[in-house]
């Protein structure tokens, strides 16, 4: 069961939000940190698996081999993840009128790193890790609450699971503009495409004043 106990609402309007390639740069990165490793990432399909390769001969990498790569890569984030131009302007302007809320596709075991991670660059809105669908968790964020509530994330699975759970949210599609990303599947048709948050808090400042009547 996903432990959201220390999550306290305060009735205003509500920004669940991804973290990795929403938040802070990850797929650029990554590829950097693979780099490092002698591994290299081409970006054939969207997925990680059959598309790590070995630097030297391009043969692709075990998944287990993909999987501690990530898991080492989630180890050492802070020295390899940096924020996306304009975080740290629009997301605590947007803060100032809103509860906001990370919920973040990764092993909940490197919750504490990213948690510190997250303090050091002055974002300390609560934050739940998880691998499972974002619907249902989101769901459970929002509770009772009947405020107007957004989420915001990269990956077109994770929309479609919040709209399935949440059909009155708000759907924001943010993605970087990278190889990986243009091979995605394409987000709900209920979703707007956001370029970056400078694009997004308008937009989501809209939300709120439509949805409160104003």
């Amino acid at each position: 069961m996903t432990d959201i106990s220390h999550i306290r609402l305060t009735g205003r309007p509500l920004i669940i939000s991804d973290v990795d390639d929403v938040i802070l740069e990850f797929i650029e990165p990554y590829q950097r940190f693979l780099n490092a490793r002698g591994l290299k990432f081409l970006p054939r399909s969207f997925r990680l698996t059959a598309n790590v390769v070995r630097v030297d001969d391009e043969t692709p990498v075990t998944e287990e081999e993909v999987q501690k790569s990530l898991h080492d890569f989630f180890d050492e984030q802070h020295a390899w993840q940096t924020p996306f131009e304009h975080v740290m302007t629009a997301l605590p302007a947007l803060a100032e009128e809103a509860d906001v809320v990370f919920l973040t596709a990764m092993p909940p075991r490197f919750t504490t790193k990213r948690r510190l991670f997250l303090d050091e660059l002055g974002l300390h809105f609560p934050m739940v890790a998880v691998e499972t669908a974002k619907g249902p968790i989101a769901s459970m964020i929002r509770d009772q609450h009947t405020a107007p509530v957004v989420f915001v994330d990269d990956m077109a699975h994770n929309l479609a699971s919040v709209a399935e759970h949440l059909p009155d949210c708000l759907l924001l599609s943010l993605a970087p503009p990278s190889a990986v990303h243009a091979m995605a599947p394409k987000p709900p048709e209920t979703a707007r495409v956001v370029r970056d948050w400078a694009d997004a808090a308008p937009i989501i400042r809209t939300h709120f004043g439509t949805a409160n009547g104003a």
